[in-house]
């Protein structure tokens, strides 16, 4: 694919677009324990981001990607247009599966070594974990 420095900055502007979406469905979310869960979330997806730039010995970088952008506007206009907290976890667990799907591909490449697939492996096992978190979320709201 490429050197492990690109490898790492996809996966980064993965992470950043989490930070950005999970405050912004932190502000519309009702649910206040929802709320406090996707603020935690934020924190760490930025500490992830910061984790891995610092292993890979990249510039910091807030961007996020385009799609993460337009992610994050859908997000905004379903809030707007009324949907609730079960629409807006659906929202959130499409980033997640980004999130899931960064780690994994990166993972898959061979030029990922030493102490940046360390940090992926060990931050890997928080994304499914807050994956299935959101999932259980939606899940609930769901049923309500």
């Amino acid at each position: 694919m490429g050197d492990q420095k690109d490898i790492v900055k996809d996966v980064v502007q993965v992470l950043h677009d989490g930070h950005k979406g999970f405050m912004d469905l932190a502000e519309h979310i009702k649910d206040s324990e929802v709320k406090a869960f996707f603020v935690k979330q934020a924190q760490t997806r930025g500490e992830f981001a910061r984790q891995l730039e610092l292993a890979a010995g990249l510039p910091t970088d807030e961007s996020g990607t385009t799609m993460g952008a337009v992610h994050r506007t859908w997000g905004d206009l379903k809030a707007k247009l009324g949907g609730g907290d079960h629409t807006l976890l659906e929202t959130a667990e499409q980033g997640e599966d980004a999130a899931k799907q960064a780690y994994d591909k990166a993972l898959k490449e061979k030029e990922v070594t030493g102490n940046v697939r360390e940090t992926l492996l060990t931050q890997q096992q928080e994304i499914q974990r807050s994956h299935d978190q959101v999932k259980a979320f939606r899940d609930a709201k769901k049923a309500a």
